[in-house]
């Protein structure tokens, strides 16, 4: 099916230190920082102007794509001087190098072969989430960075690169930029993507249009009570500071009209709560094969396994949450948003499991396999996935940004 594939951090880095090579005068490739493990932060920069935009890709590893979108906005802006009048543009090749090393699809040909290679950090190993669950004499060296580099340019703008395996695009703002909603619209559109309507990553926010949304003041409750994370902690506040704003800006490597479907669910609460049980039911199986192999891996505590772990622990009150709290939204795409998140949780969980028992050669690894296959063909047929090719994704995510920095400009 693929023959694209996602390039690793050494070959972005390659990629930006031959740009900086070819452009001198405009482009300069710096390191800003370093990982727990000590792999360097690079950040590329393009142009001299104080006004500036800061694009980050790699704040989660799973989310491959950003890394391909930064290298192509990176040429785009040397080509088209427009977009560097009175404007700098900064590159922040990966935010999370350590993550990205773990997370081993580079060029994924279905969702079992994406989950096999699976990693997503704990949440107190996430760059930008972490300030939302630590204090700040803990935030890990890839958040001081990364809160570093937006300290030093003080950005009008912070375009942070994310993605999903299979679902919709949307987009998350810190505040609004009016008019957005129709060029994002109109190339998501172009590649046939779905616009993610109803996202349950943003239920409750404000709405500025199909597919974008805008995250709540602060003192407004979240939509998920139990969650530990919160939005307006993270680093996507920090550029608010200086009177900046960020954009968040989402695309999926395999596409769903499941979450584009702004009709209204015929009974919403019931199919959430239905989906609770079973959001229940599934963490349980794994949890039952990671009490059974713990005594057998010999008190193992490798990021796989914390990240596993710290998935499963949401569970029990993400899924109170659903039973207990009216739907933030009654459409069918966030419906179809809350079962796509239901069944990510365990599955993800399930597959770094998966890896860290195929390491320790445990009985209990063809066992888990088999329930990782299941639920990722599974999940693949009920929401009749369809592969996004990668320049598409890479496009629609590249125009986005740029749509959102002119429009921001005037914010």
């Amino acid at each position: 099916m693929l023959e694209q594939r996602y390039p690793s951090v050494p070959e972005l880095v390659a990629s930006a230190r031959a740009l900086a090579a070819y452009r001198p005068g405009l482009c300069v490739l710096r390191e800003v920082g370093l990982s727990r493990a000590g792999r360097p932060l690079h950040l590329l920069s393009v142009g001299h102007a104080r006004r500036a935009v800061l694009v980050v890709a790699g704040a989660h590893a799973n989310e491959p794509t950003g890394g391909s979108t930064l290298l192509a906005l990176a040429h785009r802006v040397l080509r088209e001087p427009p977009l560097r009048a009175g404007t700098s543009w900064h590159f922040l090749l990966c935010a999370d190098p350590d993550g990205a090393s773990l997370h081993v699809t580079p060029a994924p040909r279905s969702l079992l072969d994406y989950h096999l290679g699976f990693f997503r950090p704990a949440g107190p190993e996430q760059p930008e989430w972490s300030p939302s669950v630590l204090p700040p004499d803990r935030l890990p060296p890839e958040t001081r960075a990364l809160t570093g580099v937006i300290d030093t340019l003080r950005p009008y703008l912070q375009v942070t690169l994310h993605g999903t395996e299979l679902g919709g695009s949307w987009v998350q703002l810190t505040r609004d930029v009016p008019g957005l909603a129709e060029p994002f619209g109109k190339s998501a559109a172009q590649f046939h993507i779905p616009v993610e309507t109803g996202a349950s990553d943003a239920a409750g926010w404000p709405v500025s249009g199909p597919g974008v949304r805008v995250m709540p003041e602060p003192g407004s409750g979240p939509a998920y009570p139990s969650l530990p994370d919160d939005a307006r902690h993270s680093t996507w506040y920090h550029a608010h500071r200086y009177g900046g704003m960020t954009a968040v800006v989402e695309v999926p490597m395999w596409a769903s009209d499941l979450v584009d479907d702004p009709a209204p669910h015929p009974a919403p609460a019931a199919a959430i709560r239905r989906l609770a049980h079973r959001l229940l039911r599934d963490a349980r199986e794994v949890e039952l094969v990671l009490a059974d192999a713990l005594p057998r891996l010999h008190g193992a505590d490798g990021p796989l396994l914390r990240a596993a772990k710290w998935g499963l622990g949401l569970v029990p009150g993400l899924a109170a949450d659903w039973i207990h709290t009216p739907p933030a939204d009654t459409t069918m795409a966030y419906v179809g948003s809350v079962d796509a998140f239901g069944r990510r949780l365990p599955l993800r969980a399930a597959a770094m499991l998966l890896r860290v028992l195929r390491e320790a050669d445990d009985r209990a690894a063809p066992g888990l396999e088999r329930l990782v296959t299941v639920w990722s063909e599974a999940f693949a047929e009920r929401f009749g996935a369809r592969w996004v090719p990668l320049e598409h994704q890479v496009e629609h995510q590249s125009r986005t940004v740029v749509a959102t920095a002119l429009g921001a400009r005037g914010v």
